[in-house]
């Protein structure tokens, strides 16, 4: 079928919910794609979201903290669905995360995600989480050997060994970008690998709040080539153009590094800030939507919207719309998948004049080049 389709799915998954802080939409949709590889997480409907893993959310993950997260998926959409069911449930166990201390946890929680795929039970996972035929050798597998009744775990975020015909499973040859934002009364913390991005509008004006990790990147060039890998025509040893990622295992080969300084590393940027009442809403897209537009112009286009438009997964439905190639090949071509974010005011009175953002998440030159052209 190759990797195009010969008309787009143009049917969108959304959904909408809220707190009292916060208000959330989001959606996603197939576009050009032969497949769906994208996924998002949220709190509610998590069987039904485990059907399509397209959609769920987090607005309540415990009594004071809201979760939110992209998971944009290649080669396959084990990886993006495994990272949406288990990623915030090992951020929970962390002990850093019941310290207080967000960014360590999601930091080490990226990191686990590599851990976790490998094995019998990384691989049954992955396998009844696949495409259908993965599917098929699990349950095939599953029929010829699964662990005996004392040796299941009714907790799943404690991965207890399995012993099995896939012991030796080193992991995934397949990956996900994952970009996820954690808020915690006034505090935000980003966490992303990969290409998905992360943006804030305060006052009107687009603040990344994530940084798009290609392999041109000077920081992520010098891992690439001190790990024995190469970059050919902006890919990773000629095939991914990524640099960071969660699972592609294949590139995290060299046993005398860590995993932070492999090939391809799952170590995510950490990026926090304090929130104020100038903050309007935060965005969390794939890339499908940043190759399109840039920072600015998707916030502009939002805050023209949501004049018109109060459902905020209409309003990702509307992104979705305008980003659609008119034919296959090219920009607009990929799947969409985006969470919008709505702050409820007063976020904090004392800190209306806030500082703008810092992060090390800078635009990338495709922002640079468009919010130049805007300006002329």
């Amino acid at each position: 079928m190759g990797i195009y389709l010969s008309t787009p799915k143009t049917e969108k998954a959304s959904e909408d919910g809220e707190n009292d802080k916060l208000r959330y939409g989001l959606s996603s949709m197939q576009g050009w794609r032969a497949s769906m590889e994208d996924a998002i997480t949220l709190f509610d409907h998590w069987s039904a979201m485990m059907k399509s893993a397209k959609h769920a959310a987090y607005p309540d993950l415990d009594d004071s903290t809201s979760f939110f997260g992209v998971y944009d998926g290649h080669g396959g959409k084990a990886v993006s669905k495994f990272c949406a069911k288990y990623l915030h449930q090992q951020m929970l166990k962390h002990e850093a995360y019941l310290a207080g201390d967000i960014g360590t946890s999601l930091q080490k929680t990226f990191l686990r995600m590599d851990e976790m795929m490998r094995g019998q039970r990384g691989w049954r996972e992955l396998a009844v989480l696949g495409d259908k035929i993965e599917k098929l050798s699990g349950m095939l597998e599953g029929f010829i050997w699964s662990p005996r009744s004392g040796e299941t775990n009714d907790h799943s975020d404690d991965w207890a060994f399995e012993e099995g015909p896939h012991s030796d499973f080193t992991g995934p040859n397949s990956g996900s970008t994952a970009c996820v934002a954690v808020i915690r009364g006034n505090k935000l913390v980003v966490a992303n690998a990969g290409d998905s991005r992360c943006v804030l509008s305060r006052k009107g004006q687009a603040h990344n709040l994530s940084k798009d990790h290609k392999p041109e990147l000077e920081a992520e060039r010098d891992r690439i080539l001190n790990a024995g890998g190469f970059i050919q025509v902006g890919r990773v040893n000629g095939s991914l153009n990524l640099a960071r990622a969660i699972g592609d295992i294949e590139f995290k080969q060299n046993k005398r590094l860590p995993a932070e300084k492999q090939i391809v590393s799952a170590e995510p940027d950490i990026t926090s800030i304090e929130l104020c009442d100038d903050d309007e809403f935060l965005v969390i897209a794939c890339d499908g939507i940043w190759d399109c537009m840039s920072s600015q112009q998707l916030v502009d286009f939002i805050h023209d919207k949501l004049k018109e438009e109060n459902k905020l997964s209409a309003v990702c439905e509307m992104v979705f719309d305008r980003c659609l190639a008119p034919t296959a090949g090219g920009e607009g071509c990929d799947n969409m998948t985006m969470i919008l974010i709505q702050f409820k005011t007063p976020l904090n009175p004392s800190a209306s004049d806030a500082d703008p953002p810092q992060s090390s998440a800078e635009p990338s030159e495709a922002d640079k080049s468009s919010e130049q052209t805007e300006q002329k």
